[in-house]
């Protein structure tokens, strides 16, 4: 069975990606499956020492119910329209993509997100290690138009800059 692969985070741009990769499922009868990174306590050497099984599993849980929890909002009751597996990966996300879409027929969704200098040099690009290390084609989403908008507002009240009524305005 073909598959098509998405990278799921909750974000806006993931979001939008997951859409995405429903409707390309569904264009070419495939399953969806939705994939959640997660990573222990600081990350794998902090695993090594101060995590005990018990913090293991509860993150694990955690990353379980998030990933309910935005399948659920992202397509509610009625579902994709096509058959959906979740599935949530112990990795760093771009590892936990490529790993999980190895298959030559497989498709790879990844969004990009918004890729402002200080976010560059904090986190590296997922979308850039899925497309120099994915077996299958890779589909990039650009971040909607609305997402702009949503961080220009958020900016804006982070400065406490007043509303211009004019700007309202069609």
């Amino acid at each position: 069975m073909r598959r098509v692969v998405v990278g799921v985070s909750g974000t806006p741009g993931s979001l939008s990606a997951l859409h995405r990769a429903a409707a390309e499922a569904r264009v070419r009868g495939a399953e969806l499956w939705a994939v959640m990174a997660w990573q222990a306590p600081g990350g794998e050497l902090g695993s090594r020492s101060s995590c005990n099984v018990t913090a293991l599993t509860d993150c694990r849980a955690a990353a379980v119910e998030r990933l309910r929890e935005v399948l659920d909002g992202a397509f509610g009751a009625a579902g994709p329209g096509v058959t959906l597996a979740g599935l949530t990966v112990r990795a760093t996300p771009g590892a936990a993509l490529v790993d999980t879409a190895r298959r030559s027929e497989d498709l790879l969704v990844v969004g990009t997100g918004s890729r402002t200098p200080l976010r560059r040099l904090v986190r590296p690009s997922v979308a850039r290690y899925c497309l120099a290390h994915a077996a299958c084609p890779v589909l990039t989403v650009p971040p909607s138009p609305l997402q702009a908008e949503l961080e220009a507002v958020h900016r804006r009240n982070f400065w406490r800059i007043p509303l211009d009524a004019r700007e309202l305005a069609p």
